[in-house]
């Protein structure tokens, strides 16, 4: 679905209907300004009151939605400069469940909207302390580090927060990207190492004690050592909970299994890959601790929603103690295996119920919280349907690397003979 002002329009008066008060930000995007004006113009429309709160990161602004109905961000997150679209939060700083989507979608659906009359139409207001409240908060849980560290914002909304926040605890700060522009001219949103070679390389050149990069609107947030080396998601995953988790741990179905090594004690429950998934599963199980390899870290003593921002203050206060390289050391490496194979999009049922059957018969436990997640007593693999592109992925891991490929092996022909 394209994301067009009459959209925007229509979410907003369903937003004003069914929540009334809304708070509303949006990143740098360039098509970001005229999608937030026919928001907040839909909730006024419905009688509500929209409230403006600027470009702001999507946690600042998830933050800030303590005291609304609603939050509503405009961002296409970590995805290129033409795309755009709406996240949408609860005042306990939780993204909108199926459920609440479905009741979005449904009413736009309808396309039966409450106007108001001219005379209770709705109040227009603006903040511009969501900034100031997300800092403080930080601040006052974390207090101060100590290090010189590069802060890649990727021209996004964390340019308005991350450089001063890291300043403020102390840090030596060398921001790049810092410049907030729609367009991303300094690199692709999406921090994946293959878009991060300008901070890897201003790493090393100022002697920093590491790296820092987000994406677009500031719900990731991954990282580099005093080298430059990219430090992998699953590492970065494992030295936070390895901070946090003492009863349960939230992670998605791809997470590498030298979790359930790591932490024999704490119960691991695995979900659909989306940081939305994860934090709900977060809040169902009262877990410690929930984060994706993707980059997406959730601490709820703090926060439901991921929070890059966040993520990356505590990780310069580990760093301050202890180097980055030291602690990725010290988490097991196991060998993976990751690959895909495309489908007919047309032949999609049948391949699933080809798939299933041929999967089953490889043994071991098989999960389908999303795809097939298939365990056994020495690694584990996963299949499952890419939610972007016609291909089926595939992933192996085990302790022995031959096992790993064996496993891999075993997938992979299910998945050809199935397609």
């Amino acid at each position: 679905m394209d994301v067009t002002p009459d959209l925007a329009l229509a979410i907003g008066k369903t937003l004003g209907e069914l929540y009334g008060t809304v708070i509303v930000g949006r990143d740098p995007r360039t098509t970001g300004s005229m999608l937030a004006a026919s928001l907040c113009a839909g909730v006024l429309s419905a009688g509500g009151d929209a409230t403006d709160a600027g470009i702001v990161s999507t946690p600042t602004l998830a933050r800030g939605t303590t005291e609304y109905g609603c939050g509503a961000v405009i961002t296409a997150s970590h995805n290129p400069a033409p795309y755009n679209g709406v996240k949408l939060w609860n005042p306990d700083g939780m993204a909108f469940d199926e459920r609440q989507q479905e009741e979005i979608e449904s009413a736009l659906d309808s396309g039966r909207f409450r106007s108001a009359s001219w005379d209770r139409v709705g109040r227009l207001l603006a903040r511009d302390d969501l900034v100031d409240q997300h800092i403080d908060a930080v601040r006052a849980e974390l207090g101060s580090a100590k290090v010189r560290v590069v802060v890649d914002c990727g021209c996004g909304a964390t340019a308005t927060i991350t450089p001063r926040l890291l300043r403020e605890l102390g840090c030596e700060v060398i921001a790049i990207n810092a410049q907030l522009d729609g367009r991303f001219p300094g690199r692709d949103p999406e921090p994946a190492e293959a878009n991060l070679s300008a901070l890897a390389a201003t790493v090393r050149a100022t002697g920093a004690d590491l790296g820092i990069a987000h994406d677009g609107d500031g719900d990731r947030m991954v990282a580099t050592d005093r080298s430059g080396t990219f430090v992998d998601g699953d590492k970065l995953l494992a030295i936070f909970a390895r901070q946090e988790v003492r009863r349960a741990l939230v992670v998605p179905v791809d997470a590498s299994m030298a979790l359930d090594d790591m932490f024999p004690r704490a119960k691991i429950w695995r979900t659909r890959v989306g940081d939305v998934f994860v934090a709900q599963e977060v809040k169902r199980r009262d877990a410690d601790f929930g984060g994706e390899p993707s980059g997406t870290w959730i601490f709820p003593r703090s926060s439901l929603c991921p929070d890059g921002v966040y993520a990356a203050a505590r990780l310069v206060a580990l760093v301050a103690t202890r180097p980055l390289a030291e602690l990725v050391r010290e988490i097991p490496t196991y060998p993976a295996v990751r690959g895909a194979i495309p489908f007919a999009p047309d032949r999609r049922a049948a391949i699933a119920k080809s798939l299933d059957a041929a999967l089953r018969a490889l043994g071991g436990d098989v999960s389908t919280v999303d795809g097939w997640r298939l365990q056994f007593e020495d690694g584990w693999a996963l299949v499952r349907f890419s939610g972007t592109e016609p291909k089926i992925r595939l992933l192996a891991e085990s302790r022995d690397e031959r096992r790993a490929k064996e496993i891999y092996a075993a997938v992979l022909s299910s998945a050809q003979g199935a397609a």
